[in-house]
């Protein structure tokens, strides 16, 4: 089936379906290939965050309880790790709707393209079973192209949603480290604060 014989006698609305198809095929690529480059660099930015987050809280975390401070900074590491995952998602969902569209688009420049045809072989008086498979056969073309552009898509979707579930359980892990290392620290400095305040408290007496 040549190509080219069939985008001669495409109308306008069978290449604008090809064109938003090819649209969908450059998108789709450009997001994947985007989201795998930046996996690397989007876990230590995510990492690098999470540990500002605590950072900025150490201040007004001491003149807590322990409770308190645990509560405290749970709820920070949370906010952050959500803003996080919504940074890893973008373009995620793109993905999920090109694998979902594309079929349909096809199918409808396939549709599209059977209707004229038989309109074609209509006029022409001639209903021959070469008459009507070529023109049928080339309107088949627009699902093929659908479907081109939907398994690509589907697959880099599955690849890109399970990149993001790991990087959301290595962000969890990663918080949890950092609040066992925090919740160390300020436990360790609320003893020496203590630890000084008895001493003066003794030289004072012994005064």
């Amino acid at each position: 089936m040549n190509f080219s014989v069939y985008w001669q006698h495409a109308d306008a609305v069978s290449k604008t379906l090809y064109f938003v198809l090819l649209a969908m095929s450059i998108a789709t690529w450009t997001i994947f290939a985007l989201r795998l480059m930046g996996t690397h660099q989007l876990k230590q930015q995510a990492y690098a965050q999470l540990s500002q987050a605590l950072n900025q809280l150490k201040a007004k975390l001491a003149p807590l309880s322990f409770e308190q401070r645990k509560a405290v900074a749970e709820q920070a590491l949370l906010r952050q790790i959500s803003v996080e995952k919504a940074s890893a998602e973008k373009g995620v969902s793109v993905l999920g709707t090109i694998a979902s569209l594309a079929p349909f688009v096809g199918l409808f420049g396939t549709v599209w393209g059977i209707f004229h045809a038989l309109v074609a072989v209509g006029k022409s008086g001639q209903a021959g079973l070469a008459q009507v498979a070529t023109p049928v056969g080339e309107a088949l073309i627009m699902t093929g192209f659908g479907l081109a552009v939907a398994i690509p898509a589907v697959i880099a979707y599955n690849i890109c949603s399970r990149v993001n579930r790991t990087l959301s359980t290595n962000l969890q892990d990663h918080a949890h480290s950092l609040l066992i290392d925090t919740m160390l620290q300020q436990d360790s400095s609320v003893q020496k604060t203590e630890v000084n305040a008895t001493q003066q408290s003794l030289v004072g007496g012994q005064v």
